[in-house]
């Protein structure tokens, strides 16, 4: 590990902090790039929804990591650019147009819901995106001559240059972490221009960033409607991923999901929102391995310590029933989020920080250095 002492402004925005962590990036991008040859077609969909959720992770990381605005309406989004794509597709747009008319369209929506909530902070900003998620719920319902309401809409198989890309080809895997590696990079110099150190700013003092002429309102609204903007292209690839939609597809818990990405993978940077993503897209297999074997388990210990047949039928049941898919999983990631509000509030990237600092400082490393810290300022305390 290294570590760079850094003497100008301008090696605090360089985009590679030194040759080695450039190299390694690279590394990593060319075992993704090898990767259909090496693993399997499951492993290949599974890290196709990684980079999906890893999309609305660094979305859902600009509008609430850097800029402090809470957020659980981002399945709305997702929703609004997955409804477009199909629309589109389905009245013979290609795939260029459609895709990126998902990205704009949600875009100016967030950008509308962004101009209400310029007056709420904290649970009163997140009931109003609660609000909103509700409402476009509803909407895709019952606006049945373009979304079909419950019964759904069918998403053709995708068309670029010429040929057919199948969701589970090798194609559409390079396509999604194409789209990943421009957004991040993209992402990345937006936070190092003078728009991204306005994020950062308002997020730690409103009051403070307002006295060095930051305009607040329009930072905020410019905020939402980025973050939008790439969940919508994210929906649009989430769409041809599933080939169905149906607005139960699109419920406050997948807005929960996208939260849990950044509260799991830290809000400290992008690879917060990469590592989430890892971290609750392959918690499904050990969903499935438990729903298989802890009824099981749960019966063999109650037998072992002498309880009757009828007794431990009872328990299989009982734990069955709460190892349904959607119960273990509710269970689950409450006790996640839990553990790492209380335990880890700077989420997997926070904790690599803290093993890769201590390494960088031994034996002058101090557990102090990560201590919680309030980041308002006098003035905002009885706000």
């Amino acid at each position: 590990m290294r570590f760079v002492f850094k003497t100008n402004y301008d090696q605090d925005i360089r985009l590679f902090q030194h040759a080695g962590q450039m190299w390694t990036y690279l590394a990593l991008f060319a075992v993704l790039l090898v990767a259909p040859a090496v693993v399997s077609s499951y492993m290949l969909s599974q890290l196709v929804f990684v980079f999906i959720y890893a999309l609305v992770g660094v979305s859902l990381m600009i509008l609430v990591g850097f800029t402090g605005q809470a957020s659980l309406g981002h399945a709305a989004f997702l929703a609004i650019g997955a409804y477009t794509a199909a629309f589109m597709q389905a009245h013979g747009y290609t795939f260029a147009t459609y895709f990126l008319l998902a990205g704009v369209l949600t875009g100016i929506v967030g950008l509308l819901v962004g101009f209400p909530a310029l007056r709420l902070h904290g649970i009163y900003l997140l009931i109003a995106t609660i609000s909103f998620s509700f409402i476009i719920e509803e909407l895709l319902a019952r606006w049945e001559s373009v979304t079909n309401g419950n019964e759904g809409m069918r998403v053709k198989t995708l068309e670029l240059f010429g040929m057919e890309i199948g969701r589970n080809s090798d194609y559409f895997y390079y396509l999604c972490l194409g789209v990943l590696t421009v957004t991040i990079i993209v992402t990345l110099n937006i936070m190092r221009s003078p728009t991204g150190r306005a994020f950062i700013a308002v997020r730690d003092s409103e009051t403070a960033a307002r006295s060095m002429g930051v305009d607040i309102a329009a930072t905020k609204v410019r905020a939402f409607g980025l973050s939008a903007a790439i969940t919508g292209f994210a929906g649009a690839l989430f769409a041809h991923k599933m080939t169905f939609l149906s607005p139960e597809m699109f419920t406050l818990q997948l807005s929960i999901e996208f939260i849990m990405v950044i509260i799991i993978g830290g809000s400290l940077g992008l690879h917060g929102a990469i590592l989430g993503a890892i971290f609750i897209i392959m918690i499904d297999p050990l969903l499935t391995l438990l729903k298989d074997d802890v009824p099981l388990l749960i019966g063999s210990l109650a037998q072992a310590f002498g309880a009757g047949s009828e007794r431990v039928k009872a328990l299989e049941d009982g734990t069955q029933a709460l190892t349904s898919t959607a119960g273990l999983k509710g269970v689950i990631y409450g006790l996640i989020i839990m553990l790492f509000i209380l335990f880890e509030p700077f989420g997997l990237y926070g904790r690599w920080l803290k093993i890769k600092l201590f390494f960088q400082m031994f034996p002058l490393y101090k557990k102090s250095t990560f201590k919680r810290q309030k980041v308002y300022v006098k003035s905002e305390r009885n706000r």
